[in-house]
């Protein structure tokens, strides 16, 4: 992923804008390993939102995330990619958006698949999806569909110093 196209402070209260490297970062260092719970936000066919918890890692600057395909979330995207992730990270609240790619190619099935088996959670590759002994209660049975957020905005609120509050377009 490219850096941001655009930085914007958001801070009120005098603190500089936050570099995306904190954030990053700390992407990189709690995803798989940490016990974060990633909140995805869509949009229904009515135009209502839904929330849910999705399990999602930081790959290679890339964020995805897994969803049953029946879920309520799983056939909002299919209508509608567009979504946003929110997660608490040590030191900085993160919302991501962008819009939800499903991700089919053996190569990432097989890659993001020992990602998340490092994580704790045994997930293998079935034809174009995931399948497990396990997942989430409210995943629904296997399989399990990939998606790859493709960033188009992010905003970070430090929750630690160094403090401040900040928008990233990419």
């Amino acid at each position: 992923m490219a850096s941001p196209r655009v930085t914007r402070n958001l801070d009120r209260y005098g603190n500089p804008s936050l570099p995306w490297s904190r954030c990053r970062d700390a992407l990189v260092a709690t995803t798989p390993t940490e016990d974060l719970t990633f909140f995805v936000a869509t949009v229904r066919p009515d135009g209502r939102p839904h929330s849910a918890g999705v399990g999602a890692v930081w790959v290679d600057d890339v964020l995805y995330f897994v969803s049953g395909p029946e879920t309520r979330k799983s056939r909002n995207l299919a209508e509608n990619p567009a979504c946003s992730l929110s997660v608490r990270l040590p030191g900085v609240d993160l919302t991501l958006e962008g819009s939800a790619v499903r991700v089919t190619d053996q190569p990432t099935l097989r890659r993001l698949a020992d990602v998340y088996n490092a994580g704790g959670w045994p997930a293998d590759v079935e034809g174009d999806a995931f399948t497990a002994p396990y997942s989430a209660p409210s995943a629904g049975p296997a399989p399990w569909h990939l998606y790859r957020l493709a960033l188009r905005r992010a905003v970070g609120v430090a929750t630690a110093e160094p403090h401040g509050a900040t928008a990233w377009e990419f």
